[in-house]
C-alpha cells in the first residue's frame, strides 16, 4: 500500500487487510479472519496492513506516532515495543530502526562490528574490543562501588552479568530548568565568513557517504569554524523551536558536511548536501541552516532544464537554439523592449508539451523555425477543438518571442484563429467521501475539509493561512473577511489543540503544519493538501461554488462577496449553471 493507510472504515481504528480492502481482517464479512503471516519477516503475529507486520511496514505507529500519545479510539492501537539488538535496552520502535538513540550515536563514531572481548556478542565495539554495554556496566560497578572507572577492569564487572536498562533514560539528574551550558570561551562567529577561493579537483569522484558510515568520516579539520558553526546552529534551533536529538542530529550532519569538504570555509554545495538524505539524515534542513549563515552554494540545475535537454534532443541544432532562446526568455524575463516578466516552470513546461508534438513533426521536414508559415500552421493545427486551441497558444507563445527577439521574420500565427471551448461542467463530489473527510479522525484533514466545503477557499490560499489570520470567528484572507460557519469553527479548535499537543515549540507562523515544516517557517504544499483529503481540494470548492450558484440562480455579485471571485469568474459560473439547468 502506497502511503500512509487510512484506518477500516468499519472499526476506524485497525488499518485495512489488503489495498483496496476497506476492512481489516478483525471486520471481515463472515470473520474474524486469521490475518496470514508477514511476507518479508514471517511473523504471524501483529499483522498491520498490505501483507507487512507492524514491524516491517513502514508506516507502522512507532515513537512518533500519535497512537499512544491521544485518548480516545487511537489509543486502541498497538505500538509494537521491542529491545535494543546492541544494548538490549527495552523501548525502542520501529522509528529509528529497533536502536535505541545512545547505540545509534555509538554507531555513527565507532563502524568496527565484531565479537566484544568481554561478552562476546556481535555488535560495534570501543577501540579495546569491548562494547558499549560492558563499558556501561563498568561505569555503573565503579559508580556503585565508589572507585575510579579506570581502576575496575572489563572483566571484573561483567563476570556476574549485566545490568539492562530502559532506552532513553541513562542520564544525569538534573533541574531539567535550563540546558547545560559548557563553560568555555564562546565561539568565534567571524569564522563563518566563507572564504573567496576555492580548491581545484582534478577529477568530479562521486561521494559515497554510506561509506563513511561503515568505516567512519573524516573529522572537520578546522575546529574553531566547527564550534561557530555549531553555536550558529543551537541559535537557529532555539528560534525555531527544535527538540534536542533534532538539533544533535543535525549537528552530526553538519560535521559530516565540514569533513568531506575538499575546500575548508566555502560555502557547501547544495548537491552534497542533498547526499545526506542517502543515509537519513535531513538534507532540506541542513540546507536551511547553512543558507542562513551563509553558507550554501546552490548548484543544483532546475529540472526544467534537464527536462528541456531531453525533450528537445531529437529536433535539429537551428530549431533547439531558437527554443533555447525563447526557454532563457520565458525563465528570465526581458528588461529590453519588449520587456517581458518571467513565468513560473510550470507554464513554460506546459506551453512547451502542447507545442511539441507540431515541432517535431515539422523537425522532419524544416531545420529552423524561420522557414514555418501560417500554412504550415494552419495545417499542423488538430481538429479537435481543445487540442486546437492549445496547440496553438504554445506556438504562439514561442513565435512571439522570436518575433521580438528578431530570430523569425513573421509570427505565422498572428492571424490563426482558435477559440476557447466551453469547459464541460465540473463532476459532482463524491458525497461519501467527502462527509468521511468531514468526520476524519485526523484534525488537520477533517479542518482541511471543512474550509473547502463551506467556504471554498483555494488551495494556495490554504497553504499560506497564517494564525493571525483566524481571529474572532472570522477567516481575514486577501483582504476578505470570512465569518466562519459553526461546524468549521468546531473543526479548527479540534485542530489547533491537536496542533499544540504535538508542536508545542514551533514558531512556524503558518496555520497548517505537518512534522516537517513545524520546525522551519515554510507552509504547506499543495502534494501534502491533496494527500490529506480523499479527493482533490479543487473539485470540493468548484462543487461548493457551484452549489452556491445553483441556489441563487447565478447570482454574479453574491458570488463575488461570497467567495472573492472576479466579475469574469463569477460570470463562468453562473453560465455554467444555466447551461446545466437548460439540458
Amino acid at each position: 500500500m502506497k502511503g500512509k493507510p487510512r484506518p477500516c472504515t468499519v472499526c476506524g481504528v485497525r488499518p485495512p487487510a489488503m489495498r483496496e480492502i476497506p476492512y481489516c481482517f478483525g471486520c471481515w464479512p463472515g470473520g474474524p479472519v486469521t490475518a496470514p503471516p508477514c511476507y518479508k519477516c514471517g511473523s504471524e503475529v501483529d499483522y498491520f496492513t498490505s501483507g507487512l507486520c507492524a514491524r516491517c511496514h513502514p508506516h507502522a505507529p512507532g515513537q512518533l506516532s500519535p497512537a499512544w500519545k491521544l485518548p480516545g479510539p487511537l489509543a486502541q492501537r498497538r505500538v509494537l515495543i521491542d529491545s535494543c539488538p546492541d544494548c538490549h535496552a527495552w523501548g525502542v520502535t520501529r522509528t529509528y530502526g529497533w536502536m535505541c538513540v545512545a547505540c545509534r550515536s555509538f554507531r555513527e563514531t565507532h563502524r568496527h562490528v565484531a565479537a566484544c572481548g568481554t561478552c562476546g556478542q556481535h555488535v560495534a565495539l570501543y577501540d579495546d574490543g569491548s562494547c558499549r554495554l560492558c563499558h556501561r556496566q563498568r561505569s555503573l560497578v565503579a559508580h556503585n562501588t565508589a572507585r575510579r572507572t579506570g581502576d575496575v577492569s572489563l572483566a571484573e564487572a561483567n563476570r556476574y552479568g549485566q545490568q539492562l536498562f530502559f532506552a532513553g533514560m541513562w542520564h544525569q539528574p538534573g533541574t531539567g530548568k535550563r540546558p547545560y551550558q559548557k563553560k568555555t570561551t564562546p565561539a568565534d562567529m567571524r569564522l563563518l565568513t566563507p572564504v573567496t577561493y576555492r580548491q581545484l579537483t582534478l577529477l568530479e569522484v562521486p561521494r559515497d557517504l554510506s561509506a563513511g558510515q561503515r568505516r567512519g568520516f573524516p573529522p572537520p579539520p578546522h575546529a574553531g569554524r566547527e564550534a561557530a558553526l555549531m553555536a550558529f546552529v543551537a541559535d537557529h534551533a532555539a528560534r525555531h523551536g527544535w527538540r534536542p536529538s533534532k538539533v544533535e542530529r543535525i549537528r552530526r550532519a553538519i560535521r559530516i558536511m565540514l569533513g568531506i569538504q575538499d575546500t575548508p570555509g566555502a560555502p557547501i554545495r547544495r548537491s552534497d548536501v542533498a547526499l545526506l538524505s542517502r543515509i537519513k539524515h535531513s538534507a532540506a534542513v541542513v540546507a536551511d541552516v547553512l543558507d542562513d549563515a551563509g553558507l550554501l552554494d546552490d548548484d543544483r540545475q532546475p529540472a526544467i532544464l534537464a527536462w528541456f535537454t531531453i525533450s528537445t534532443a531529437g529536433l535539429p541544432a537551428l530549431m533547439r537554439d531558437e527554443l533555447t532562446e525563447w526557454l532563457q526568455v520565458m525563465r528570465h524575463g526581458s528588461t529590453s523592449p519588449p520587456r517581458r516578466k518571467p513565468r513560473a516552470d510550470s507554464t513554460i513546461s506546459t506551453h512547451l508539451r502542447w507545442a511539441l508534438p507540431t515541432l517535431q513533426q515539422w523537425a522532419t521536414t524544416h531545420d529552423s523555425l524561420r522557414e514555418i508559415g501560417i500554412d504550415d500552421v494552419t495545417t499542423a493545427l488538430p481538429a479537435d477543438p481543445l487540442a486546437r486551441y492549445t496547440t496553438l497558444q504554445g506556438l504562439r507563445s514561442i513565435f512571439r518571442i522570436l518575433k521580438a527577439r528578431k530570430l523569425v521574420f513573421v509570427n505565422p500565427t498572428a492571424r490563426v484563429r482558435a477559440p476557447q471551448p466551453t469547459p464541460p461542467a465540473p463532476a459532482r463530489v463524491n458525497l461519501d467521501a467527502l462527509r468521511a473527510d468531514l468526520n476524519s479522525e485526523q484534525p488537520a484533514t477533517a479542518a482541511l475539509a471543512a474550509l473547502l466545503a463551506f467556504h471554498a477557499i483555494r488551495v494556495a490560499q490554504l497553504c499560506h493561512l497564517q494564525l493571525t489570520d483566524l481571529r474572532d470567528g472570522h477567516l481575514h484572507i486577501d483582504g476578505q473577511v470570512i465569518p466562519l460557519a459553526a461546524a468549521v469553527r468546531q473543526r479548527l479548535r479540534a485542530y489547533l489543540d491537536h496542533r499544540q499537543q504535538a508542536w508545542p515549540r514551533s514558531v512556524n507562523p503558518h496555520l497548517f503544519i505537518h512534522a516537517r515544516s513545524a520546525i522551519t517557517t515554510r507552509p504547506v504544499t499543495s502534494w501534502w493538501i491533496r494527500h490529506q483529503l480523499g479527493i482533490a481540494g479543487q473539485q470540493i470548492r468548484l462543487d461548493r461554488i457551484l452549489d452556491e450558484a445553483h441556489a441563487t440562480s447565478g447570482d454574479i455579485r453574491q458570488l463575488m462577496d461570497l467567495f472573492g471571485l472576479s466579475v469574469h469568474t463569477a460570470h463562468r459560473y453562473a453560465v455554467t449553471v444555466n447551461m446545466m439547468r437548460h439540458r
